[in-house]
């Protein structure tokens, strides 16, 4: 595996990265209603999914005050009411337990993971200046607060703040700002092949893709710089 030692800065992800180790949150998630024994198909989760990240993408229902469990149970509510109006699941008191049910478990889940991931980012802030840059909803800092994750980074980028998401490689040049050196000299590390790693190698930025249970979209091994399947492998090759 390639060592990187003309590396002078860290751009991390958050969401799918730091929080489930390279799990796609709509595997997390289905995961949870599998546990549950939610009655839906996976192709039913998929368009209450989506349907729950579209309206949080148009609704501002999501606080800057909001913690992570606070977020999990937004989406839980916006797919259980969806699968309700759909008639894809009934509507009974047990059905109406369902977020809270679903977001506490993801909840559990998320933080046992940042725990472990807590470990590598620390690790690493103390050789290198790190940048956050996440899709989300206004609150990241809160949910980096809420994990013990804020000191560790320099400096946050955040789309629903600075107005750019991902894969929009700009964002990314925003990060590459913040750290204050040149693109090349920075390594991006994300989950996603199509919003971390295209977007991040367009804007000059070296890249490390964690590749764990992506949801189906098509990717290249040849594009990354690397390939980590653990975040603590980071600490092997950085």
């Amino acid at each position: 595996m390639k060592q990187f030692t003309d590396i002078k800065g860290i751009i991390f992800d958050y969401g799918g990265t730091i929080d489930t180790n390279g799990k796609h949150w709509a595997e997390v998630l289905w995961t949870r209603y599998k546990e549950l024994n939610i009655p839906v198909s996976k192709e039913d989760f998929k368009k209450a999914y989506v349907h729950g990240e579209r309206t949080l993408a148009l609704q501002p229902l999501v606080q800057p005050s909001h913690d992570f469990y606070d977020v999990l149970l937004i989406k839980a509510k916006i797919q259980i009411e969806y699968l309700i109006q759909q008639k894809l699941l009934s509507d009974s008191d047990e059905t109406n337990k369902y977020p809270e049910e679903i977001a506490k478990g993801c909840y559990d889940f998320a933080k046992g993971v940042v725990n472990k991931s807590l470990f590598v980012v620390n690790k690493l802030s103390n050789k290198y200046n790190l940048t956050l840059v996440s899709n989300f909803y206004g609150n990241i800092n809160k949910v980096l607060e809420n994990f013990g994750l804020l000191c560790s980074f320099n400096s946050v980028i955040e789309s629903a703040v600075v107005g750019v998401r991902k894969p929009d490689p700009a964002i990314f040049t925003l990060g590459v700002r913040e750290l204050g050196i040149e693109a090349h000299e920075t390594v991006v590390i994300g989950d996603s092949f199509s919003k971390d790693i295209i977007p991040a190698k367009a804007a000059g930025c070296q890249t490390i893709w964690l590749k764990g249970d992506g949801w189906g979209e098509e990717t290249d091994d040849s594009v990354p710089d690397a390939i980590i399947t653990d975040l603590v492998q980071l600490l092997d090759i950085l």
